[in-house]
């Protein structure tokens, strides 16, 4: 079979073909080249982000966290008197229980007591001797005197009788004195209320013995004025400062679970006691109404008075170490500033500063180990304290 043969391709087809090919060659090798700087460029992006800390950050609270505080207080009778016996004997009588109303001057019991009794008659019978002593020696002493013109008898006599008679009258005083004394002794047979109140205790009852001041048992009956009460608090050293004399509390007490009463701080013992760190403080109670017992226990809560405008931060914004106590904050540039700070009141979670910061101040929440000045970082979001608005980073309201 004859075939017919191929015509010759063209030396120019072939340059052109050749030269498509390089064309096409070069392209994939940029292609490929870009696509490859891409990625790196993305890559070096992504690593120096990932480098770059995120951090959350609260702007300061201006606002007290903790206006008020509860203590644990004691209410006592804002008058009590523990009524000892003054004389020895035994009780006669008494007249009035626990719980009775009294008022001052008012007998509640009397105490027999014969020993003082018999001592006051023979301090009367001393005295009316001395007396009568004394009147013979002044009518003796007047009779001489007359006896000296006539030379009867000598000044010397006169002396002796003047001073007979000065000893005399001195003795007289003497004995005067102790049969007040006596008496004064006896009026105390009769136990008297020294001001209006109620009998809140009686430890004694008809027959017993009474021994003259011991004090240190049990007192015969206890007398409290609980119109108006005192409440005893405890503060911590390091909230004194915000409770001055005049400040307001609300007292609550168990047997009233819905109801408060007012109170204003009154006293304050200016010194710290060594064992518990706190200064005991006096509040003044109305109980007019007489709702409250002394010796109950009262929840007090004071209300704290703050000389400036304090910040509060999370207590997890604080940084320790060898320069100090420091916070770290977020200048305008997303980059770190250290602070050096002061605490004011430790609050637990949350720290009220003293000093150190200012209003606008982004402060970290969690500040990253080792994070020093001018350390870059990424803002994710600001948390707002109560009565401020939330604000964003400028980055994320880019992306948004």
């Amino acid at each position: 079979m004859h075939t017919e043969p191929r015509p010759p391709v063209s030396r120019r087809k072939l340059g052109i073909f050749g030269v498509v090919a390089v064309i096409g060659a070069l392209l994939l090798v940029v292609t490929g080249i870009r696509a490859r700087e891409d990625s790196s460029v993305k890559l070096k992006e992504w690593t120096d982000n990932q480098a770059v800390p995120s951090v959350a950050v609260v702007l300061p609270d201006p606002k007290p966290l903790q206006a008020t505080i509860d203590l644990p207080g004691r209410l006592e009778a804002y008058n009590r008197a523990p009524i000892f016996a003054r004389v020895s004997g035994y009780l006669k009588y008494w007249n009035a229980d626990i719980g009775a109303r009294v008022k001052a001057g008012d007998v509640i019991a009397e105490i027999d007591a014969p020993d003082l009794d018999q001592q006051l008659l023979q301090a009367r019978a001393d005295l009316a001797n001395q007396q009568a002593s004394a009147k013979l020696s002044d009518v003796t002493l007047a009779r001489r005197k007359t006896l000296i013109a006539s030379n009867f008898v000598s000044m010397q006599e006169i002396d002796e009788r003047t001073a007979d008679l000065s000893n005399k009258n001195a003795a007289v005083k003497s004995n005067q004195a102790n049969v007040e004394r006596l008496e004064a002794l006896a009026s105390y047979k009769k136990i008297t209320v020294p001001f209006d109140g109620i009998v809140t205790s009686r430890s004694t009852d008809v027959g017993a013995l009474i021994n003259a001041g011991q004090s240190s048992g049990p007192a015969m009956f206890i007398v409290s004025d609980i119109r108006k009460l005192r409440v005893y608090v405890n503060v911590p050293q390091s909230y004194v400062p915000s409770v001055p004399i005049g400040s307001k509390a609300l007292i609550s007490v168990p047997e009233y679970q819905t109801k408060t009463f007012a109170a204003t701080v009154e006293a304050s013992a200016q010194a710290v006691d060594v064992n518990s760190g706190t200064t005991q403080m006096q509040l003044a109670l109305d109980n007019s109404s007489g709702e409250l017992m002394p010796g109950g226990y009262a929840n007090v809560r004071l209300s704290l008075q703050h000389s400036g405008v304090p910040f509060n931060i999370p207590s997890s914004a604080l940084i320790l170490d060898q320069n100090g106590l420091r916070v770290a904050v977020v200048g305008p540039d997303d980059r770190v500033v250290l602070k050096p700070v002061k605490i004011g009141r430790d609050l637990g979670r949350n720290i009220e500063l003293a000093s150190g910061l200012s209003a606008d101040d982004r402060v970290i929440t969690a500040p990253p180990d080792g994070v020093a000045n001018g350390d870059q970082v990424r803002v994710v979001n600001t948390v707002k304290p109560p009565g401020r608005p939330a604000t964003v980073s400028a980055k994320e309201d880019v992306k948004g």
